[in-house]
């Protein structure tokens, strides 16, 4: 019996040092995830390239803000130091890590407004010219508590 005690107060403190580290919040909560592609237009193409956004990508944008499938877009003109740098930024914001899994909507928003699979290959080729996409990647923004 005298040994369970000190064995029984052992593992009351280690529960207790514990459960201390899991109370321990992050100063910070996961916010949004942004999608951010990197455009070189091609020279002589940048008011068609325009177009294009202000007709079918802002169209298929407001589109999928509708369904709730983002939470917005943004179009950023940079200033390239090299011919290998972006003259333009897109940035499509989601909600979270969980809202770029809604893939079958998204492509059925997009279907509705652009038409069939072929149609929307067609687009992409027809684009194809008036610029370069030299990446792209994901960021998520850290909301400070």
């Amino acid at each position: 019996m005298n040994a369970l005690i000190p064995t029984l107060l052992a593992l009351a403190l280690a529960g207790t040092s514990t459960s201390g580290w899991a109370q321990e919040a992050k100063p910070y909560k996961d916010g949004p995830v942004t999608e951010v592609s990197y455009i070189k237009v091609k020279p002589g193409r940048f008011d068609d390239y325009m177009q294009f956004l202000a007709t079918t990508y802002r169209a298929n944008m407001e589109a999928q803000k509708k369904a709730g499938l983002i939470l917005g877009y943004n179009i950023y003109a940079a200033q390239a130091k090299t011919p290998h740098e972006p003259d333009l930024i897109l940035t499509i914001t989601y909600a979270n890590m969980a809202a770029l899994d809604r893939t079958d909507e998204a492509e059925a928003v997009m279907a509705k407004l652009l038409g069939n699979q072929a149609a929307q290959n067609k687009a992409t080729i027809e684009r194809g010219p008036m610029r370069e996409v030299l990446g792209s990647e994901l960021i998520r923004e850290l909301v400070l508590k």
